[in-house]
């Protein structure tokens, strides 16, 4: 029977966060992956915080997006955003462990929509809506 689902998106999401030097400068971690879900923390740093001392929405953002990146590739099809929304419900502060947690609610054809919540403990941060599109190609090769 071929490779568990599971074991394919880890191997995915390893290949993907080799080269992902964005994530990986914010300081995020790559929690868990799995078909059509994903998870990641960031610590809201020093430099995260803007000039009312919350954290910049741009890199809540960013947050979000990386989960979402993890998310609509764990299949081993090349995906990518072609749209998104963020709804910031709470702000977030220096020292603040952000838990982005993406979820596929539905494909059709090469589109896809994933929901995105990040929060801090069980307050929610934002809520972060991305439409995918697959585009030819893999990640891993196939064998």
């Amino acid at each position: 029977m071929g490779e568990r689902m599971d074991d394919l998106a880890a191997r995915v999401a390893a290949a993907m966060w080799a080269e992902d030097t964005a994530s990986a400068g914010l300081g995020m971690t790559l929690v868990e992956v799995t078909e059509g879900t994903a998870r990641l923390e960031m610590t809201v740093r020093e430099d995260m915080v803007n000039g009312h001392g919350i954290a910049h929405g741009g890199f809540v953002f960013s947050l979000a997006d990386s989960a979402f990146a993890f998310a609509c590739n764990s299949r081993n099809r090349v995906t990518v955003a072609q749209a998104c929304d963020i709804v910031f419900v709470a702000p977030a502060h220096r020292g603040d462990v952000l838990v982005a947690e993406a979820r596929e609610r539905t494909t059709f054809g090469r589109n896809a929509i994933y929901d995105i919540t990040v929060t801090r403990g069980d307050d929610v941060i934002a809520e972060f809506r991305g439409r995918s599109r697959q585009l030819s190609g893999t990640i891993l090769e196939e064998s």
